[in-house]
C-alpha cells in the first residue's frame, strides 16, 4: 500500500486534493485564467444547499468555492453518463445564484458564479474538443449579456493521448484529474508547480488510513451505482425481449412480445431502484439525495421516489 495512489476523478479524493490551497489556486487559476498572484483568497464554503420547499430538490455539490469574496464556483465531477447534465449544472448553479440575495437586499449584491463540470463521457457529441466555455450572449453580435454565470465542461474520453510543447495548464489538470499511474502523475506535477502541489497532497491523503476506508467506500457505491444501471438497462431490454418472445410464441399474438418486453424493463428498473435506495441506506446518504437520485436517473415524480422509499424502508424494518 506504499505505492497506492488514488484516482483524482473519484470525488473524494478530489475534493481531498481541493484543501490544499495552493492546489485551489493553481486549478481556478488555470479555468478563470487569472494570474495566481490575483486570487488573494479561496475558501471551501459549506456543500449543502439549502432546501427551501418541501418538493425542491436537495442540491448537494461536490466543491464549493468562494474566491477573493466576490466570485463563487462549484466544481463537480460526474463518473457516469448523464445526458441531462447540462440542465443540472444550469439548476444547481441558478441555485447558488438566486440563494446570495435576501428581502429588502438590492440586485448589486449577485456575485459571479461558475460551475466547473468535470465529466467521465462525452456530453457534447457534435465536439470534438475535450473542454468547452458557455457563458450568456446575444446571438447575433456575440456581446455579454452577463458576466454574473460562466460553465466550464471538461469532457475526460476526449483528452489527447499524448501532450504537445505548447499544451495548456487546462489540458494538464484534465491529464492529472484522468491519471492513474505514477509516471504519469511524476510528469505532470513537474510541468506545473500548482499540480506539483495537488500530487503531494494526493500522496499524502492516498496513504491515511481513515481516508483510504472512505476513498475505497465512495469507490464502491460509484462501481455499484455504475452496474445497477447497466443491469436496469440493458439487461432489463434484455430479459424483456427474451420473455416476451417466449410469450408470444405461446399466445400467438402479436403484442405478446411488446407486453413481456415492458414487463420485464419494469422488473429491472424495479430491481434497480431497490438496489439505489439500499446501497444509500447502507452509506448514510441523506434521504432527500437518494430521493433526488431516483427523480433523475429514473424519471420518477416527487411522489412515487417518496413512496419507492417508504416501501423499502418499512420492508427492512
Amino acid at each position: 500500500m506504499d505505492d497506492f495512489l488514488m484516482k483524482p476523478k473519484i470525488d473524494f479524493a478530489f475534493k481531498e486534493i481541493m484543501r490544499n490551497e495552493q492546489a485551489r489556486i493553481g486549478f481556478l487559476s488555470a479555468f478563470l485564467k487569472l494570474n495566481p498572484a490575483e486570487i488573494r483568497k479561496t475558501e471551501i464554503l459549506n456543500t449543502d444547499l439549502r432546501k427551501l420547499h418541501e418538493d425542491e430538490k436537495q442540491g448537494i455539490l461536490d466543491v464549493r468555492i468562494m474566491m477573493n469574496n466576490d466570485t463563487e464556483i462549484d466544481i463537480e465531477i460526474q463518473l457516469s453518463a448523464l445526458n441531462v447534465w447540462a440542465d443540472r449544472a444550469l439548476f444547481y448553479l441558478s441555485k447558488m445564484f438566486t440563494e446570495q440575495i435576501r428581502a429588502g437586499q438590492n440586485y448589486n449584491v449577485f456575485k459571479k458564479c461558475v460551475s466547473i463540470s468535470i465529466l467521465d463521457f462525452d456530453l457534447f457529441k457534435e465536439n470534438p474538443g475535450f473542454y468547452s466555455c458557455f457563458h450568456i450572449r446575444e446571438d447575433t453580435h456575440g456581446f455579454l449579456y452577463t458576466d454574473k454565470m460562466e460553465f466550464h465542461v471538461i469532457e475526460l474520453p476526449k483528452l489527447p493521448k499524448s501532450l504537445g510543447t505548447q499544451d495548456g495548464d487546462i489540458l494538464l489538470w484534465a491529464k492529472f484529474i484522468n491519471a492513474e499511474q505514477k509516471e504519469d502523475f511524476d510528469m505532470l506535477a513537474q510541468k506545473n508547480t500548482y499540480i506539483d502541489d495537488a500530487y503531494q497532497q494526493l500522496k499524502v491523503i492516498s496513504q491515511d488510513k481513515e481516508k483510504q476506508l472512505e476513498y475505497e467506500a465512495r469507490e464502491k457505491a460509484i462501481r455499484d451505482y455504475n452496474q445497477m444501471m447497466y443491469e436496469a438497462n440493458v439487461l432489463g431490454r434484455e430479459q424483456g425481449y427474451q420473455e416476451g418472445k417466449a410469450k408470444g410464441l405461446a399466445e400467438g399474438k402479436a403484442e405478446g412480445l411488446a407486453e413481456g418486453k415492458a414487463e420485464g424493463l419494469a422488473e429491472g428498473l424495479k430491481k434497480a431502484i431497490t438496489a439505489l435506495i439500499s446501497d444509500h441506506l447502507e452509506y448514510g446518504i441523506p434521504r432527500e439525495k437518494t430521493l433526488e437520485k431516483l427523480q433523475l436517473h429514473f424519471g420518477l415524480t416527487a411522489g412515487q421516489a417518496e413512496q419507492s422509499y417508504s416501501d423499502l424502508t418499512k420492508a427492512m424494518n
